[in-house]
């Protein structure tokens, strides 16, 4: 723990401090009060928790803060709805509360990780504590740069742990927990990739009428890729116009950019079905195709026995390109990923299979061609269908979970106060108001109260999925990816190649896992990661693994099986049923 001379400096000068002032410590704490009682009454609610239960929680924070008063802290995040909440809002609250200067920056994503990546290689301290994705998981345990929070609770940091903490809440707490049992990182804020569909579209007499005469099913949230590309296939070709506006059955982005990688990343070939079972990440092999022999990453290529150019992988990749080109709109193509998210809100697309639940907020804005008069959504939102890969008991999506991360290389006391800040923008006191600013729930607590009861109708499925026993199947890069940022940067490129032609997608998946397979050997080599580091399996014939159970799986005979879908009533049905 932090010295107690600085402690006893730092007495010393609140002590001056509050002499100059006039005050005693008791009116000075009194105003930490004051300024909590005005916070809970102005902008704390709802909350799960009383008023009552808010006041004597965030005591707990002014009592803890004591030995922190005047320091300043800084955290970073990238940009993103919720955290410009808590930047704007939230850190404000949190120093008039606490009487730490708090400033809790905004950056892109990429700079983030490029920052943090720096702090890892030079030890030096540019923040005092970090909101990463925890996608990131598998490198933080492994290269020993990152505090663990199991420790720093047990430890150091057990007098400034909050007695509400309440982990077991936190509903993606498991996807930044190592192999080691030890959690590394604090969930923040969470979001997932789901089935976006015109529910007013999918409900029309004449459009049923006319898919069930041509597929022989009824129009209705697809269960499989077969039906997906059935119902995209009607829209663009068959129906083309919609109350006089052109309409597409799919919506996706093809530039050449570092996004492009994400599309990827983010489970596109788990929802195929590539990889092995397993929640929350297949194993051995996940659903990057990487696979690992006792937490030793040991290949992502299929002659090492992993999957990321197996044909699961190239099925998904294949159906990609195809989709993007024959049914999506031809601008289509030339965007990135923060150009075509607003598309589907602009009334022309019929649906889109993988759809970013963190847009929730922007798409049911009053006055978009997708908002009904009376503010209810004209969409839906449901589980994205499954490719005939595809496995019961196999992740089928992804959930981007934003986590508090500490480095080691932070000196202990700055440490220790931005951990208050994380445990203060996390908690119950604050995270129910949070959640329905950015639509970003971390708390069962917060899903399941009253609040987004009442708040649902309004959110198009988003507070149906949180509460269904479905959630679990959408979870985010897991441990067996060891170094994030260095391999996900290749995702992009190779991509890429397939989605210009350039390449068949065969070819730039050979690529991609080829070069994974290349970086993994020098992590191997480099002895630089302290724990479960790469160590690679020796080349043989594609055709021992595809022998072996499990991934890598041989190619299917039929890749296309008769669609299937479902009523979105049914769907919600049998979810409440499942919850009895």
């Amino acid at each position: 723990m932090f010295d107690k001379n600085n402690k006893l400096r730092h007495s010393i000068s609140l002590a001056a401090m509050l002499a100059l002032s006039g005050l005693s410590a008791s009116a000075w704490a009194d105003a930490y009060e004051d300024a909590a009682k005005k916070w809970i009454g102005s902008e704390f609610k709802p909350s799960t928790l009383t008023a009552d239960q808010q006041l004597e929680e965030l005591k707990w924070f002014i009592k803890a803060a004591e030995p922190f008063r005047g320091m300043e802290i800084k955290v970073v995040s990238e940009t993103l709805t919720t955290h410009e909440y808590e930047s704007k809002v939230l850190a404000k609250a949190f120093s008039e509360i606490t009487g730490i200067k708090l400033t809790h920056d905004l950056l892109q994503e990429g700079d983030v990780v490029e920052k943090m990546q720096t702090v890892m290689q030079s030890d030096k301290n540019i923040y005092d504590g970090w909101v990463n994705d925890s996608d990131l998981i598998g490198t933080h345990f492994r290269y020993g740069k990152t505090e663990s929070i199991t420790d720093l609770m047990a430890n150091e940091g057990k007098n400034f742990t909050s007695p509400t903490l309440d982990i077991k809440d936190f509903i993606g707490i498991s996807f930044t927990t190592a192999p080691d049992g030890k959690i590394y990182q604090l969930p923040d804020q969470q979001f997932a990739n789901l089935y976006w569909f015109r529910a007013d579209w999918f409900e029309r007499a004449d459009l049923k009428a006319k898919f069930k005469e041509k597929y022989g099913y009824e129009l209705g949230v697809p269960v499989n890729w077969s039906a997906y590309e059935d119902i995209a296939k009607f829209f663009s070709e068959d129906v083309k116009e919609i109350d006089g506006k052109r309409v597409y059955g799919h919506m996706d982005y093809g530039k050449k950019d570092p996004s492009l990688g994400w599309r990827f990343t983010d489970a596109w070939f788990s929802m195929a079905g590539g990889g092995d079972k397993g929640i929350p990440n297949g194993l051995p092999v996940d659903e990057w195709g990487i696979r690992v022999e006792d937490c030793h990453p040991v290949g992502s290529s299929v002659t090492r026995g992993g999957d990321t150019n197996g044909p699961a992988a190239v099925f998904a990749t294949t159906k990609y390109v195809d989709w993007l080109k024959k049914y999506a709109p031809p601008e289509a193509a030339g965007m990135t990923f923060s150009e075509s998210g607003p598309v589907p809100s602009q009334g022309n697309i019929a649906q889109q299979i993988f759809w970013y639940t963190a847009f929730t907020a922007d798409m049911t804005k009053p006055g978009l061609p997708v908002v009904n008069a009376d503010g209810t959504p004209k969409w839906r939102m449901a589980p994205s269908p499954r490719g005939p890969y595809w496995e019961e008991g196999m992740k089928l999506g992804y959930q981007d979970v934003g986590s508090w991360t500490f480095m080691k290389s932070t000196p202990e006391k700055q440490k220790l106060a931005a951990w208050l800040y994380a445990q203060f923008v996390t908690s119950k006191t604050v995270s129910l108001k949070k959640t329905i600013v950015g639509l970003t729930p971390i708390r069962e607590s917060d899903i399941n109260s009253q609040a987004m009861t009442d708040l649902a109708p309004k959110l198009g499925g988003l507070v149906e999925f949180y509460r269904s026993p479905a959630r679990v199947q959408w979870t985010p890069t897991g441990t067996n990816v060891p170094d994030y940022p260095r391999l996900a940067q290749l995702w992009w490129s190779h991509i890429a190649e397939a989605a210009s032609g350039e390449k068949t997608p065969q070819q730039a998946l050979d690529g991609l896992a080829k070069d994974q397979d290349a970086i993994m050997t020098r992590l191997e080599r480099s002895k630089a990661q302290a724990t479960c580091a790469p160590k690679m399996n020796p080349e043989r014939d594609a055709q021992y693994w595809f022998d072996q159970p499990g991934a890598p799986k041989p190619k299917l005979a039929n890749e296309k099986p008769k669609g299937e879908t479902v009523s979105y009533n049914e769907l919600l049905k049998s979810w409440a049923d499942a919850r009895k």
